[in-house]
């Protein structure tokens, strides 16, 4: 009836709004979620019953599925594009396939320009405190058969002094109109190690990740995380500052990939 009807609707409202906010720095979360809330509320006005709309909502997220890896994969090969046969590329966190629906962003790069022969060896950044380069990025490597070497963060500086690395490739979790890019915290780091040593700096993002509300990265909201990721035991008298993201400036990015190709920061097509 009509009060189930509401209900569902006001319970379908709260859920979206719920798993938006779980990553206030990601900006392509809530755009999914909006796009999939969008066509419940066109079955809903429709009048359609709570299992129907159950029933668009799964086919418009299949779609999203294959859309993203298509999306992924033509990220794969602009990137690829980039390297030169034998590279060594640093990565910071994870943008493979356990962090997208298929292939991954910057690691979809890797996996793209590895099916050509390109890629001699990852070295995986562990990402303090949480771990997904160590938890994540290496065991999917591994899996798939590419060369990876995990390093402590604090080590991707002497690696790249000792001109083992070619290029560094990160993922984004939003990018604003002036091409500055939020992503794991410690990526901005890496991209003023890259520069000080000659190293190209590549952001794989699909264009869902850009933001043309913010023009810049301070706009970036930055999510803080629990005290306990970083000191388990708490100690009297010490806190704890845990950001989970930071913002890389443009200038400091050699390319932004993106389904659409390998932009300038600048000249960022969306």
């Amino acid at each position: 009836g009509a009060g189930e009807v509401s209900a569902y609707r006001a319970a379908l409202e709260r859920t979206a709004e719920e798993i938006a906010c779980a990553r206030p720095t990601a900006v392509n979360l809530r755009w999914a979620v909006e796009r999939v809330l969008g066509r419940a509320r066109v079955a809903l006005d429709g009048g359609a019953a709570p299992a129907a709309v159950a029933d668009v909502l799964f086919a418009e997220a299949k779609r999203m599925e294959a859309e993203d890896e298509a999306a992924n994969r033509a990220i794969g090969a602009h990137g690829a594009a980039l390297l030169r046969q034998g590279s060594r590329v640093l990565t910071h966190c994870n943008a493979g396939s356990l962090a997208t629906a298929f292939y991954g962003t910057a690691l979809g790069v890797v996996y793209a320009a590895a099916e050509q022969g390109k890629i001699e060896r990852v070295y995986a950044d562990e990402t303090r405190p949480v771990g997904q380069g160590a938890r994540l990025t290496s065991w999917e490597l591994a899996r798939a058969g590419v060369p990876c070497t995990l390093v402590c963060d604090n080590m991707a500086a002497s690696l790249m002094a000792k001109g083992e690395v070619d290029a560094v490739i990160v993922g984004a979790d939003r990018i604003a109109a002036n091409g500055d890019a939020a992503n794991k915290i410690g990526t901005y780091g890496v991209a003023v190690l890259a520069r000080h040593h000659g190293i190209p700096f590549y952001v794989a993002a699909p264009t869902s990740t850009i933001d043309p509300a913010i023009a810049d990265g301070s706009g970036i909201p930055i999510e803080e995380r629990d005290a306990s990721e970083v000191l388990p035991v708490a100690i009297e008298g010490v806190d704890v500052w845990n950001p989970a993201f930071d913002v890389t400036p443009a200038g400091l990015i050699t390319r932004i990939v993106t389904e659409r190709g390998a932009f300038e920061p600048d000249k960022l097509v969306y």
